[in-house]
């Protein structure tokens, strides 16, 4: 019986329908707590010089990829010869714990409930909690803009591509890229404080969502049509917007969100108190209005159930080709 292939489905649709068991310690928060921990101590012991920082920083990322990567991988494996039901409930688990769509879909709608029935600034406050951008003189346009382009996103770093390694390597190898996505989520701003400590997180972050932006981006597009969207501008805003980003991955879902819902995304922004000049993405077909972030959690579910089925369907055909 393979075992993997039923905790990818599992741990996705109970995420689905349940979302985060809020009342239990979430793993990745314990990861938090490690960079934050190794950071103080690393940035002691090495040289407080761009070369130094740049040492300290790949240091820090060489002892969090082992922790995250070894330590489910140890205890997982300990687990399966002792009883592979229980290694199964256990990997089902952490599959729950991991995959985010319930809980990105619930705090993105918690923007829109607050500009439906509440003010401006209950709206700049909600999404706060959910982008790394300044929001204190966003307009509504802006702060929905933030929450799409957030959703998008995330429906790459935080369902498709922990889907993805889960569906390659198991739990050990979606918690490694958890853990990936924590790091740079951390370190990897490009401010005086992180430059040169955080660019080694940051660029593995890159190189780990590489292939799952790409990924990402087809079955937006594919879920576009299923949905009755705009699916034939989602692929044309996809092919040609895709690297208007700084990021190489950014912009892979950003794009097809906007083609999708006939609206355009990006454009300057604000973070930490410093105004930065981007390009926007899409074409403003129609000006955006707060039901395109129940639409764009429409195609999050949407690319996300897609998404499984593929996976799942690739890995059975694996297994059974293999044993």
């Amino acid at each position: 019986m393979n075992y993997g292939t039923m905790a990818l489905a599992a741990g996705f649709f109970i995420d689905l329908l349940a979302g985060d068991p809020r009342k239990l310690y979430h793993p990745i928060c314990l990861v938090g707590n490690l960079i934050s921990f190794l950071e103080k101590r690393i940035r002691r012991i090495f040289p407080k010089n761009p070369k130094g920082e740049l040492l300290g920083g790949g240091f820090l990322v060489i002892l969090v990829c082992v922790f995250c990567g070894g330590i489910p991988l140890g205890i997982l494996y300990g687990l399966y010869q002792i009883s592979p039901v229980l290694g199964f409930l256990l990997e089902t688990f952490w599959c729950w714990q991991l995959f985010a769509a319930k809980s990105l879909k619930t705090e993105s709608m918690k923007v829109y409930e607050s500009l439906k029935n509440g003010t401006l600034e209950d709206g700049r406050h909600a999404v706060s909690m959910i982008v790394g951008r300044d929001t204190r003189d966003l307009t509504e346009e802006g702060v929905i803009k933030a929450t799409v382009e957030t959703v998008a996103e995330n429906t790459s770093d935080g369902v498709i591509a922990p889907m993805l390694y889960m569906a390659i390597g198991g739990v050990p190898l979606m918690f490694l890229y958890k853990g990936i996505n924590t790091m740079d989520s951390m370190l990897g701003y490009k401010n005086d404080k992180y430059l040169y400590f955080g660019r080694c997180a940051a660029k593995l972050d890159d190189a780990a969502n590489f292939l799952p932006a790409r990924i990402s981006g087809f079955l937006m597009i594919a879920a576009s049509f299923v949905l009755g969207m705009d699916g034939k501008h989602a692929a044309e805003i996809y092919f040609r917007d895709r690297k208007k980003h700084a990021s190489p991955n950014s912009a892979q879902t950003e794009a097809v969100m906007a083609g999708a819902l006939d609206i355009q995304l990006a454009g300057n922004a604000c973070y930490f108190g410093k105004l930065y000049e981007k390009p926007t993405i899409g074409d403003p077909i129609r000006p955006v209005e707060k039901e395109d972030i129940p639409r764009s959690n429409r195609l999050l579910y949407g690319t996300s159930i897609l998404g499984v089925l593929v996976f799942w369907g690739v890995r059975m055909a694996a297994a059974s080709f293999l044993f």
